[in-house]
């Protein structure tokens, strides 16, 4: 049976459930915006068994399967959080969407480079939080519980067109961009509205497994994104 169309009360329903597990859930950070930024590139790999729609769509589209599960990793290389550096950190991601991106209810668990010092770790989990504003200002909205935040080793590689992950066994995840007309130019998309960036390189799985938080998930073959950032707090550009 076809679903019917979300209504706009619907939404705002949405929003409200939304509003208040982030008050009641002691892992949310309250909106502060602050001062910070960060270079370097994020790349991810999902359940879409085709190229992720939430790079277009924004997320109002559906995800291929009707819902979201994914890693991201970040490798920062230069910024900063209210004066202290976070160049050379490595971030990993846990991601559990139900439904569409843009209407919320995300399970985030969130891996910190254990090299990261104190004022560095509780920054990078306020920007991820959506508690400092600015780009990932929007996670305050679609973020409903951070299921867990931990220091690891997290290990990234970055080696021509693939990227790799290790997170323990937490996460092992290995992705590569696709191959262009031109065989020495990937596969891009250009000038997008995308959140994450302008710039997004399409990529597919190779090897991908993700096992934590009573998660079990593989998603080999999968779609991918390989995106450069360059993200800062409310008021800059």
């Amino acid at each position: 049976m076809a679903k019917k169309p979300m209504r706009e009360a619907d939404r705002l329903a949405v929003r409200e459930r939304l509003d208040q597990r982030m008050m009641s859930n002691p892992l949310r950070r309250r909106l502060t915006p602050t001062e910070w930024e960060i270079k370097g590139e994020l790349f991810m790999n999902c359940s879409c068994t085709v190229f992720c729609p939430c790079v277009i769509s924004l997320g109002a589209h559906p995800p291929t399967e009707g819902y979201c599960k994914t890693w991201f990793a970040m490798q920062i290389d230069e910024g900063h959080f209210e004066g202290e550096s976070l160049a050379g950190l490595n971030v990993a991601l846990l991601i559990d969407i139900p439904g569409r991106m843009a209407e919320g209810d995300w399970k985030v668990a969130v891996y910190v480079d254990e090299s990261a010092t104190q004022k560095a770790y509780n920054g990078i989990l306020k920007i991820l939080s959506g508690g400092a504003g600015g780009n990932t200002g929007v996670f305050h909205f679609l973020v409903s519980e951070i299921i867990g935040a931990e220091r690891e080793k997290v290990v990234i590689e970055r080696d021509g067109r693939r990227r790799r992950i290790i997170v323990g066994r937490k996460i092992q995840g290995e992705i590569e961009m696709i191959e262009g007309k031109n065989p020495d130019v990937p596969v891009s998309i250009e000038n997008s509205t995308y959140w994450m960036g302008p710039v997004v390189y399409p990529a597919r799985g190779l090897r991908s497994k993700v096992r934590d938080y009573g998660r079990v998930w593989d998603f080999e073959g999968k779609s991918g994104e390989i995106v450069p950032i360059h993200w800062t707090g409310p008021g800059r550009t």
